[in-house]
């Protein structure tokens, strides 16, 4: 699927991208994105992707962590990577920004030339076939022993978090975001051949709770 294929803008249906942001400051953003980058735990040389980057602010938090890694961020949404080259330049960290589909990272990246993928917030927004794909895409861009880190809405475990969940359903869509509140994404990293998966954190938010799954590839 090529970039110019449909997709759920950041915010949603409803929400103009200039609001993203502030959105997902609701979410206890701070924490998840912090734990999410302590598990990628980049380190000088590095080749890392984040795959559906958004406004960048996971990107450009990487690039601050570790200058000497190279970060690449790709998102389809050409109106957010806007939103991400100016927030990078004012972080004064560089990030290579590409217009790509998750599910198209071999074509653009290469087979085996990651050492780890990150995503956050994207998976949830994604037609069960199309969160197969992109699963299996990071798989085989990541290099042998690579490690993929997953922050997104995971398995609602408690009823206050199903009922907060409901916020992302009426954003997103229920027949997309289901899926994730059923906690399909651990099971979905081991069809596409992870090895070693495991739900890292968990984090309660105001419109759901956020996990962050990390696995490799073997």
């Amino acid at each position: 699927m090529s970039e110019q294929a449909s997709f759920t803008p950041a915010a949603g249906r409803f929400a103009p991208t200039r609001f993203y942001d502030p959105v997902v400051a609701l979410t206890r953003e701070r924490l998840w994105r912090s734990l999410a980058a302590m598990h990628v735990a980049p380190r000088p040389g590095d080749v890392i992707a984040d795959v559906g980057c958004g406004t960048g602010s996971l990107s450009v938090l990487l690039a601050r962590v570790e200058p000497h890694a190279r970060i690449i961020g790709l998102d389809p949404d050409r109106e957010v990577l806007a939103l991400a080259r100016d927030k990078a330049d004012a972080a004064g960290v560089t990030v290579d920004w590409r217009v790509r589909m998750g599910d198209a990272l071999v074509d653009e990246l290469g087979v085996g030339s990651v050492d780890t993928v990150v995503s956050s917030l994207v998976l949830h927004q994604c037609p069960l076939p199309m969160k197969r794909a992109v699963l299996a895409a990071i798989h085989e861009v990541l290099k042998p022993g690579g490690k993929v880190v997953i922050a997104d809405f995971g398995l609602q475990r408690t009823v206050l978090m199903r009922l907060a969940f409901r916020i992302v359903q009426l954003a997103d869509g229920k027949e997309d975001t289901q899926p994730n509140a059923d906690g399909v994404l651990p099971e979905l990293l081991s069809e596409c051949g992870f090895g070693d998966v495991r739900e890292a954190e968990v984090v309660p938010t105001v419109s759901g709770s956020i996990s962050v799954y990390v696995a490799r590839k073997d």
